[in-house]
């Protein structure tokens, strides 16, 4: 598996991060089939949240890879806390965010986590308050490296400004079809709906700042209505992909996901599957570098129009 330095870290990470979200959709014996699988591969990063599952995912996870001291050596381990669904609220108080980690470690039998994530913006959140959590996770060695999820620049630079340790990762939705950061670049100072700036430029910030994008649902279109690939809704689309994988001899997931990893971002997908033959798919795609021609034939495709 081909890794990337993880932001300003220094972690050494595998491009593909393997999601845990429906990892509580497995038996026992499947969870520890994928879990090896991801582990045979070098997909070594794990990618979980307290929601997922109401924590069963963390739990199901520890359990499926046989959680020990020697297994968290060769391991990264990330999750998000700040989503409160059974208040209907996001929470990034200090009290929240501590509670939350040690749940977190509880649940996934270890001392520390590599990188915790703030989950959606917090509009009440006081960054003294977080500041001070981080800075007592940190000095604890509960948590080792810190980002956020789904946050615009100035979020980020307003957290920034009090908090001491550098956020290294943001974790946002970004696939194909969904590629408005990407389409906003091409459309600078045009009159058209693809010009509309609605993330604050994150892409070249998180860029010019050296953090880790990682996109998540890299195979949904909108907002969790089903996957492109194969989809009738996306002929053209489906198209070229078939035909640049016949070319290189993968599947169109293998494709799908390379669109990602081409861009010089240097980008972290997470993907979102428990299907060990679709994972291999996934991670198959850092083994494949797609030429310019290639990536933007599949950006237009989509639907996406070149001014």
């Amino acid at each position: 598996m081909r890794t990337i330095k993880l932001g300003t870290s220094g972690l050494d990470v595998p491009v593909i991060a393997v999601g845990c979200m429906r990892i509580n959709s497995l038996e026992k014996k499947e969870a520890e089939r994928f879990v090896q699988a991801s582990l045979d591969q070098g997909a070594n990063f794990f990618d979980h949240a307290d929601i997922y599952g109401g924590g069963a995912c963390e739990e199901i996870f520890a359990d499926a890879i046989h959680m020990n001291d020697r297994v968290r050596e060769n391991i990264i381990l990330q999750s998000k806390c700040g989503i409160r669904p059974a208040k209907g609220m996001f929470d990034f108080s200090k009290e929240h965010i501590l509670a939350s980690v040690d749940g977190i470690l509880s649940r996934l039998r270890t001392d520390y986590l590599d990188i915790l994530l703030l989950h959606r913006p917090d509009t009440l959140v006081e960054p003294e308050e977080v500041a001070e959590a981080f800075d007592q996770l940190a000095s604890s060695g509960k948590v080792r490296h810190f980002g956020v999820s789904n946050q615009h620049p100035m979020q980020i630079q307003l957290l920034q400004k009090y908090v001491k340790q550098p956020l290294v990762a943001n974790q946002l939705q970004l696939s194909i079809t969904n590629a408005t950061m990407i389409s906003n670049g091409f459309n600078v100072n045009m009159a058209n709906e693809s010009a509309v700036n609605r993330d604050g430029g994150i892409l070249d910030f998180c860029r010019l700042h050296d953090i880790t994008i990682q996109p998540w649902s890299p195979f949904q279109y909108g907002f969790f209505e089903g996957v492109f690939l194969g989809n009738d809704k996306f002929p053209e689309l489906n198209e070229v992909i078939d035909e640049i994988a016949a070319k290189y001899e993968v599947s169109a997931t293998t494709i799908a996901m390379s669109w990602l990893l081409r861009h010089p971002a240097r980008m972290q997908p997470v993907t979102g599957t428990t299907n060990v033959e679709r994972l291999t798919d996934c991670i198959k795609a850092s083994h494949v570098e797609l030429t310019r021609e290639e990536w933007y034939s599949i950006f237009r495709a989509a639907g996406n129009v070149l001014p």
